[in-house]
């Protein structure tokens, strides 16, 4: 286990968890930040209701494998964070194969953020979450047939199953006045594809339903028929806006799999790469709050500086989204501008620094996006949301200081937090990280002008058989990959981009507002259709 000032704190409670549930515990492990507790599946609600509402561990991610051929059985685990102490807490639980409906009991009742991961689980693996409150499917449509699980192992990624007749009931919301807009699931412009349900009382929104998938990729079963080299560029192209800190995480699941010592230079290459991500996709999403709030001065402004930074991206990396530079044990190039990004970086600065007086000196915008769209921190707690959006509702919590990575232990840098919980709150969260992604730049930059020369990738050979958690702060949010690596091959990725779990916050925060603020409300909370739908 990684050693760290908070290592007796964790410890401490996993010694309170033996002392109540030792019978209930098969088996314990540690690696690295991980440690895995094998409990018995019926003990698996208490026990995890007891990190989450005892010793203050959020569920963070939740999936299933199929180990049917090694070990007989498909496992779930329930991913806690211990942020105060850089650790995670996995428990694991197996289910019999013997089972016509094989099942295992909902935790979501006691631990909402659980809803859409244990309906992703009956979809992909055919394992039913008994007492679940909602049980439709989320994934496949009703037009899947059933008795096909894309994840399990036996189910072949070139077949093609056949269309069969079904309907998705979606949820009612009757009574006098009233009614219905449908939005979606095909919407102008380049965004993907989702489908958003109003039931409005006169003008105020009283719910929505939304639903996604529409689109979904099959990227966990991909990575399943991928070399550890070619993953790399899969992981690159998850999510496109992202593909940094998707790429960043994957490669370091895999080199503590390896047991590999990322060259410093190259962590430090990393997080400059990550700040450029964390810019470009920040100041584009003001640009898009300016724009639906119908300040369109502001909105060109930022999207001419978002092009500025792209074009940056290019010249550093040859890629605009900053692809095809990291790989497992470091970098595949250098970066060679130091002095021009510098340079760049000081224009930006003061660039970015103009547009965001002219956003918060404008009283009508200002107006428009005070007290809209709240997002509660009880509601956000309950949902795990993550990244600003989180931040903005009072959720302390940035991976690049509680589970740090790349350089980030190394860097002076201070995580924005407010709970104003509004559109306001959002936007002011993101333009306060954008002023922190330069200076950590800037800090990196004078490591790489002290570090000239120095090595940026180390040969991490043949990858042995073993498991490890990957994880990013991406503009997002947190990114979290986890990796199963046997005879060299990949036995399981499971991918949890922020978009996960920030999309059903978007149902709480239009309550109350009207139809003409969804968009507003939506793009403030800059979620990606494409790294949702995996």
């Amino acid at each position: 286990m990684k050693e760290n000032s908070d290592s007796t704190d964790i410890m401490a409670a996993v010694i309170k968890i033996r002392q109540k549930f030792g019978s209930q515990i098969i088996s314990e492990t540690a690696s690295n930040n991980e440690i895995y507790l094998s409990v018995k599946k019926d003990a698996a609600l208490e026990i995890c209701n007891h990190f989450y509402n005892h010793l203050g561990a959020q569920l963070v991610m939740m999936f299933g494998t199929d180990q049917r051929i090694s070990d007989g059985v498909f496992t779930i685990k329930y991913v806690f964070s211990m942020d105060l102490s850089d650790n995670f807490i996995i428990i694991q639980i197996n289910i019999e194969t013997d089972l016509e409906k094989p099942q295992f009991q909902s935790i979501t009742h006691k631990i909402p953020a659980a809803n859409l991961y244990e309906r992703e689980i009956q979809d992909m693996f055919g394992l039913i979450a008994k007492g679940h409150p909602d049980p439709r499917r989320l994934i496949m449509f009703e037009d899947w047939p059933h008795g096909q699980y894309p994840l399990r192992k036996d189910f072949d990624l070139r077949s093609k199953p056949p269309r069969v007749e079904g309907t998705y009931e979606y949820k009612k919301v009757e009574g006098e006045g009233v009614y219905e807009i449908l939005v979606g699931p095909v919407h102008a412009g380049v965004i993907g594809p989702g489908h958003f349900r109003f039931s409005v009382a006169g003008e105020p929104i009283i719910n929505l339903e939304i639903r996604l998938f529409y689109a979904h990729k099959g990227i966990e079963k991909l990575f399943e028929n991928f070399s550890i080299d070619k993953a790399v560029f899969l992981a690159e192209r998850v999510s496109g806006d992202n593909s940094v800190a998707h790429v960043v995480a994957f490669c370091q699941a895999v080199e503590k799999i390896a047991c590999a010592e990322v060259p410093l230079r190259a962590k430090y290459i990393r997080t400059i790469l990550l700040e450029l991500e964390r810019l470009y996709n920040h100041v584009g999403a003001i640009g898009g709050i300016a724009l639906d709030s119908g300040f369109s001065v502001g909105s060109a402004y930022a999207n001419i500086l978002k092009e500025n930074i792209m074009q940056l991206n290019e010249k550093t990396t040859g890629s605009r989204l900053l692809r095809g530079m990291v790989t497992p044990g470091g970098m595949r190039r250098d970066i060679k501008n130091i002095s021009d990004i510098v340079a760049k970086l000081s224009a930006f600065e003061h660039e970015f620094k103009e547009l965001i007086d002219l956003l918060f000196d404008s009283p009508s915008l200002v107006d428009r996006i005070e007290t809209t769209g709240y997002i509660y921190n009880d509601i956000a707690k309950a949902l795990n949301v993550v990244g600003p959006t989180g931040r903005a509702s009072g959720i302390d919590k940035d991976i690049r200081r509680d589970h740090p990575y790349a350089a980030y232990s190394d860097l002076d840098f201070d995580v924005s937090v407010q709970d104003g919980g509004d559109v306001y709150a959002r936007t002011s969260v993101r333009s306060e990280e954008v002023f922190q992604s330069f200076g950590i730049i800037r800090q990196a930059l004078q490591a790489l002008e002290k570090l000239a020369g120095a090595p940026i990738k180390v040969d991490i050979g043949y990858v042995p058989s073993g498991h490890a958690l990957g994880y990013t702060e991406a503009p997002r949010g947190e990114m979290l990959y986890w990796l199963m690596i046997v005879d060299g091959k990949i036995e399981r990725c499971k991918v949890r981009d922020p978009s996960f779990c920030n999309w059903l916050a978007i149902e709480y925060a239009v309550l109350d507002n009207i139809i003409p603020d969804f968009p507003l409300i939506n793009k403030s909370l800059s979620l990606s259709y494409s790294g949702n739908d995996i």
